[in-house]
């Protein structure tokens, strides 16, 4: 069997950190993305890339009613009171006309329309699932209106689900089986994200990109738990950033490096970012990308190297 690469993107633009972001004092950064889906698109489309679009329930609705109508009735009791993306709704413009960064209609129909894009699960709200003060009755109600919209709007069951922050909930699993859920991101399997350290993990996954402080990050298949499919993340595409320009080319040079041990060992690389992540530099970002999706292009020729979204392992 040959090595697969797969990407997974977390769609979610201000709904992915809404209790952090001023949406007025990022405007732009969110207004360069929602142009940019479009073209990246175009680019995988131009590359033969498969990719999954983990996707806020939230940017499913057509307008303001239709996301009040189809929130559950049963809502996240977070302790951090903030976290739960309701409270901002009355806020919010009417429709993806008027406010872009809430509403994702017209964007994913597009997915929907490129070959290769499954459109997937990143819950309803955003859903925290490992928050103090939340409930696994709550992740359950918010998983039915995620597909309950989906399949309302798009004709769509959602079968894979990236959970949001990579907040990976075990405990989670059968709620999201029982609501259609076959594949999931999991977390690398790695000392530096199964251990608690606090505040220097971040640290250590940041060095991780220059270096290699950990085993490799490819795999050799999906694991399973609770019967449904596991895809470790293997790598974050981290933006491009003009503060650490002389360290960039050796980030990519690890990615790269990283797509090409798997190809040749017949494993699986598993790449993610957010669309929002190139906001602030859509061209460099643009640019490293062109880049990798190359690199992919000599592997598929060389290795037999293949492209596959999550979807793809809910038919093996």
């Amino acid at each position: 069997m040959s090595g697969k690469f797969i990407i997974s993107l977390d769609f979610e633009l201000h709904w992915g950190a809404a209790e952090k972001w001023d949406v007025d004092e990022m405007r732009t950064y969110f207004l360069n993305t929602v142009k940019y889906i479009p073209e990246l698109l175009l680019t995988f489309q131009e590359y033969n890339i498969r990719c999954t679009w983990a996707t806020v329930g939230f940017l499913f609705a057509k307008n303001k009613k239709q996301l009040t109508d189809f929130s559950p009735k049963v809502k996240p009791t977070y302790d951090r009171r903030e976290l739960s993306y309701y409270n901002i709704i009355p806020q919010l413009g009417n429709d993806e006309t008027d406010d872009p960064f809430h509403y994702g209609p017209s964007l994913i129909q597009q997915i929907l329309n490129t070959p290769g894009q499954e459109l997937a699960s990143h819950t309803f709200a955003h859903y925290y699932c490992n928050e103090l003060g939340q409930t696994v009755e709550q992740f359950d109600a918010d998983l039915k209106a995620a597909q309950i919209i989906a399949k309302e709007n798009f004709g769509v069951r959602l079968q894979s689900l990236v959970f949001p922050r990579n907040q990976f909930n075990k405990e989670y699993l059968q709620v999201a089986k029982k609501n259609g859920i076959k594949v999931v991101r999991s977390n690398p399997n790695v000392w530096f994200w199964n251990w608690n350290f606090g505040k220097f993990k971040p640290l250590f996954r940041a060095l991780d990109t220059l270096i290699p402080i950990s085993n490799s990050l490819c795999f050799l298949k999906p694991t399973k738990d609770e019967d449904l499919l596991c895809l470790p993340a293997s790598r974050f595409f981290r933006p491009f950033n003009p503060r650490e320009k002389s360290i960039q080319r050796i980030k990519l040079n690890r990615i790269k490096r990283e797509m090409t041990y798997a190809a040749k060992h017949n494993r699986i690389y598993h790449l993610w970012w957010h669309p929002h992540n190139f906001g602030d530099d859509i061209e460099s970002n643009r640019a490293q990308l062109i880049e990798i999706l190359s690199h992919f292009k000599e592997l598929e020729y060389k290795y037999k190297f293949t492209s596959s979204n999550m979807g793809d392992y809910a038919m093996v």
